[in-house]
């Protein structure tokens, strides 16, 4: 057949060289047309090409793109040696987790559009014409447990909030043109992918409200919502079925969601439904069923597998057809197919412009996406903020104290800014810094009997200091590796300098939770940041001096030890997992974070009592900054539903507003919040349902600090759908 089909292909055309018929190279035809214009005259031979991440068709004049990481900031470099050979220096913020715990989604595109940018000028500049455009980002997985090796790179524990903050990150990476990307958006990993260890045959098992509640909301809200026209499937399985020949994603993702873009495995998953899960008994069948559940790209060696089905009657041409039109979608809204003076994107890099990772203002907005990242967990006696005026001596030390760690899927930084070179810039002239970050504990006890402050940062080594698949402590986790503990293996050396020096400051750089009981409990100050931000150590500096007031906050649960914690592999929220459902006191809170003044929560309004099935309410939350100093309140808004039929969630996160107030401001924080936003999946109908009952509304600085709440009545619909994507609005 595939003989047949290829006879002699005729001579290659050079890019945008056309007959006059060339409809596929008309900017101003419908897509469609384009495509299929282009389909009839490709090769069964070309069509199998284009199933791989780089949809070319040399003869046709057609040059597509590939895919570059991009979790937090361009990837073409770093410790993955994703640059290959030659790396790229380009900015790198915070990781993912990082970016999560400012709570702004504006900042998060903000990000997003600075990577976009870079990406661009990397493909487009005849300096290094490198990468692709379409980025591996975001991660738009849930963080359901601190023990999955990939926590860096996701948006933390809740539905809601991981998917407003991907919709944010979508919309930086796609910008705002009504018919170009700047780049495309491609989510990973599509579905219930948080463990690592045997990932690659191991099954998620949930029942279906779990599924449209919780662990498809991220993907969702960034497809309908956001955007997003591509995606990745997952290694595992879901509910016993390998989730890149899932039903689900024609079914849901692209049938009920709209996904028309590019579908495409995860590395080598391909071959994993033969060698792993024994899913087929050949790689022709995998092959054939992977192309007609929706796959429409390979990270894998698949030509083989794809030609042989095709003899065999597996697959058709008219399947090849099906899956490569969703590639050259995105092809094609990437402004790949037509003139680039048509493409508003297609002149950055084209000219001799400064390049974008120099420039002070890209400095700038990483040093402040740091700076709101940082979570203030502990200020006993308000120990923090320092004063550097008077501060005469001070200790810096742990293995953290001088160094800007990168992660699997970090780029090579431009600069760094470790802590020991940001502490420094900041003291006083005259003051006394002695830095300890070797491994001599008399050394660094001594610095801490010896100073008026000591300064302890420590965490875990975002590559598990170790090759792949390997780490060096058992709280470390990355890609292909768990955590095997949450204890923090450096709180001994922590105890040791804050039994020589009451004063001390632990500084926690971690990419997961940990379980330090024992430094809350006798520690006076811990903050926490994230790894890989080319400005930590100014954004830290920062901080410690009080030149800016922390506002981050958790987007996990901080459990007290690992014996809380159910099984890793096991999904099932509902037997006690996340904030949704555990019933634990925790470590630390989803939402916690203090700051260096106070905010009073004043009064809670709603515009009605009762919430028809169909409509929304208003609320108003009015609070004052009581203390000293000017600061930022991330204002979290929660509901309960109060005798529901069905189990729900013991709270759940429907709206968050960060709000910068100066020093005894008032302000009113407005909320709008949609009955379908109070809506549960009912398996039998087979959509989400609104039931009337009572629903308490609650405001407060984190899940377990409400400070203000109301009891609405909802007015149910049985019947009633939620519009697809469907979620509370926060104005």
């Amino acid at each position: 057949m595939l003989a047949c089909a290829e006879m002699i292909e005729p001579a290659a055309r050079k890019p945008g060289q056309c007959d006059s018929d060339c409809v596929y190279l008309d900017p101003d035809a419908d897509p469609e047309a384009r495509i299929d214009d282009l389909l009839a005259r490709m090769t069964v031979s070309e069509k199998v090409a284009c199933l791989s991440t780089r949809p070319d068709v040399p003869r046709l004049g057609i040059r597509g793109t590939g895919h570059v990481e991009g979790l937090h900031g361009l990837t073409l470099g770093g410790p993955g040696q994703w640059g290959r050979a030659q790396p790229v220096p380009t900015t790198c913020f915070p990781q993912a987790i990082g970016l999560a715990r400012t709570w702004d989604p504006e900042l998060l595109r903000r990000v997003a559009q600075t990577e976009a940018y870079e990406t661009r000028y990397v493909v487009q500049s005849p300096r290094y014409q490198r990468g692709g455009l379409v980025v591996r980002a975001p991660n738009a997985d849930l963080g359901r447990d601190p023990r999955w090796g990939r926590t860096e790179e996701c948006y933390g524990e809740d539905p809601f909030f991981n998917g407003t903050m991907a919709v944010a990150f979508v919309r930086g990476l796609q910008g705002d043109h009504p018919k170009y990307f700047c780049t495309a958006a491609l989510l990973k990993h599509f579905l219930a992918n948080s463990n690592e260890d045997e990932r690659e045959h191991s099954s998620s098992d949930f029942d279906d409200r779990l599924f449209h509640e919780y662990y498809a909301v991220p993907f969702r809200m960034a497809i309908v919502e956001g955007g997003a026209r591509a995606f990745m499937a997952a290694y595992n399985k879901y509910n016993g079925i390998p989730c890149a020949v899932h039903p689900v994603l024609r079914s849901i993702a692209m049938e009920r969601w709209g996904q028309d873009g590019i579908l495409c495995t995860d590395g080598g998953a391909y071959r994993l439904l033969v060698t792993a899960h024994h899913y087929f008994p050949d790689l022709a069948q995998a092959a054939a069923a992977t192309v007609r559940a929706g796959i429409s790209q390979f990270l894998d060696q698949f030509q083989e597998g794809v030609e042989s089905a095709l003899e065999q009657g597996l697959l058709t041409e008219a399947d090849l057809d099906a899956a490569i039109r969703k590639n050259f979608r995105v092809m094609i809204r990437l402004g790949l197919l037509d003139p680039p003076e048509r493409v508003p994107y297609a002149s950055i890099g084209s000219n001799d412009e400064i390049e974008p990772w120099t420039r002070t203002q890209t400095h700038e907005l990483v040093r402040q996406v740091t700076q709101k990242s940082i979570v203030l967990l502990k200020n006993e006696g308000n120990l923090l903020p320092l004063c550097p005026e008077r501060i005469q001596s001070l200790a810096l030390i742990g293995p953290l104290a001088d160094r800007v760690l990168g992660d699997w899927y970090g780029g090579t930084l431009p600069y760094a800014v470790t802590p020991l070179s940001g502490i420094r810039e900041r003291l006083a002239p005259g003051a006394r810094l002695v830095a300890v970050s070797n491994n001599d504990v008399s050394e660094a006890m001594l610095a801490a009997r010896e100073c008026e402050i000591a300064v302890v940062c420590v965490g875990n080594h975002p590559t598990g200091d170790r090759e792949w698949a390997k780490v060096a402590r058992p709280s470390y986790g990355k890609e292909a590796v768990d955590r095997q503990s949450l204890l923090l293996e450096d709180e001994r050396l922590v105890r040791l300098i804050r039994e020589a020096n009451p004063r001390t400051v632990l500084v926690l750089i971690s990419s997961f939770p940990y379980a330090i009981d024992w430094s809350n409990d006798n520690v006076p100050a811990i903050l926490l940041l994230s790894h890989s931000s080319q400005e930590l150590g100014h954004a830290l500096s920062d901080v410690l001096f009080g030149d800016v007031n922390p506002a981050g906050r958790l987007v996990q649960t901080w459990p007290r030890a690992d014996t809380a914690l159910l099984p890793l592999t096991d999904y099932d929220l509902r037997k006690g997992r996340t904030y949704l459902y555990d019933q634990n006191e925790p470590l630390f809170c989803f939402g916690h974070g203090l700051s260096y003044t106070r905010f009073e929560y004043l009064t809670l309004r709603s515009s009605a009592t009762v919430l028809a099935h169909d409509g929304q309410v208003r609320l108003m939350v009015t609070l004052r900054n009581v203390g000293d100093r000017e600061g930022e309140e991330v204002v979290q808004l929660y509901v309960r539903h109060l005798g529901s039929r069905v189990t729900r969630p013991l709270l759940e996160l429907r709206g968050f507003r960060r709000v910068a107030m100066s020093r005894g401001e008032t302000a009113e924080v407005t909320f709008e919040l949609s009955a379908p936003a109070l809506s549960y999946y009912d398996p039998e109908r087979a959509h989400f349902c609104v039931e009337s009952g009572l629903v308490e509304l609650s405001v407060g600085s984190s899940s377990r600090k409400l400070e203000l709440s109301t009891v609405i009545e909802v007015t149910g619909d049985p019947e009633s759908q939620t519009p697809t994507g469907a979620g509370p609005r926060v104005d």
